[in-house]
């Protein structure tokens, strides 16, 4: 009887052991993986621009955090504002984790909204997370047009709204202002550039704009410090955050002065296709584990002093890194009936504004 327990008790532990000794025999074996590897990243966009300059920040750290430190390849494949690229992720790509993309946000909206020519489920992609996903907008409006509170903003009528072209974020950002902010009989203004439409309404040759709250501060200081534009309402992108600057603190979040719920959700739209940034996404159907490394990877990267600093010399922005957890929720979290489509393709477009 005794021999009996004690060889139950052998195999009992030699039941317990092996498992640990196979995960301990695949781990360096997974881990190892990328060693003398390339791993190839497909940008889609044009060399040389502030896209190609936000991934060159974030590439040079992976090399470093992905175990093996394999070889990093960039092949650049811009057209269709990022469709082509991610249907070549999504379609051609092989699944071995050797190949990843990085892509703009518009990819995504451009699913969402039904554009022709995305040929991928956006749900199916494997996000790992962007260097800039948090931001604020500010709506300001000059000092001299003498709209210096939220009531004089709304009774004024003919307000000239800046924005860049029709479609381009900044524009939509203007006009998802002046909706919820009930503007009357808003003009919108477009065909500038950024640095133009500072000019522009310093001269006056527009009276309003939407713009992102660091921009603001960064490189327009003087319209804080001399009091040169009124500011109204902030669009926090997540909910909650904001430029931490005093005079950005009282204004109302533009989430709070939504009425309704479609407002609501057009709203959510807009910010969530905002915060994705410009994401970093692997192909569906790699092997868990690389998966898993390659999100390790983008944590330590997001996490390094080091990132920080280089973000900021190649681009000449600060970094706000999203997670790739946080990523994957923000696309979940996109609203996807017909009538928010509806409502937001119109935003964008060049009709009037609908009913508020």
């Amino acid at each position: 009887m005794a021999i009996r327990k004690s060889g139950w008790g052998f195999l009992s532990c030699l039941g317990l052991v092996l498992p640990l000794l196979l995960v301990s025999q695949k781990a360096p074996a997974q881990t190892d993986f990328y060693k003398g590897k390339t791993i190839t990243i497909i940008n889609g966009r044009d060399p040389g621009g502030v896209g190609d300059m936000r991934a060159r920040a974030v590439t040079t750290f992976l090399q470093k955090h992905i175990p093996g430190n394999p070889t990093i390849a960039n092949e650049f494949m811009p057209g269709a504002g990022g469709r082509k690229a991610a249907n070549h992720l999504y379609k051609t790509a092989r699944p071995d984790g050797l190949t990843i993309a990085s892509i703009g946000p518009g990819f995504v909206s451009s699913a969402v909204l039904g554009l022709r020519g995305a040929e991928y489920d956006i749900d199916k992609f494997i996000y790992l997370g962007a260097p800039l996903g948090r931001r604020s907008y500010a709506f300001g409006t000059r000092s001299e047009a003498g709209l210096d509170t939220l009531e004089k903003l709304r009774a004024a009528s003919g307000v000239r709204v800046g924005g860049q072209s029709v479609g381009h974020t900044g524009y939509i950002a203007g006009r998802l202002f002046a909706w919820i902010m009930v503007l009357k009989d808003p003009r919108f203004v477009t065909g500038y550039s950024g640095p133009e439409l500072e000019i522009a309404l310093m001269r006056g040759e527009i009276d309003a704009r939407a713009n992102t709250a660091d921009t603001v501060f960064d490189r327009t200081p003087e319209w804080i410090e001399k009091g040169l534009v009124h500011f109204h309402s902030m669009m926090e992108i997540p909910i909650g955050f904001r430029h931490d600057h005093p005079v950005y603190k009282p204004l109302p979040s533009l989430e709070s002065l939504t009425r309704t719920d479609t407002q609501r959700r057009v709203l959510a739209m807009f910010r969530n296709f905002s915060m994705i940034g410009p994401p970093f996404v692997a192909p569906p159907g790699i092997p868990q584990e690389r998966a898993e490394i390659l999100k390790a990877a983008f944590h330590k990267t997001f996490r390094d002093p080091a990132f920080f600093k280089e973000y900021t010399k190649l681009t000449g922005e600060p970094a706000s890194p999203l997670t790739p957890e946080e990523q994957a929720q923000a696309i979940r979290a996109i609203p996807r009936d017909p009538e928010t489509i509806r409502l937001f393709n119109l935003i964008a477009g060049p009709e009037p504004l609908p009913p508020s």
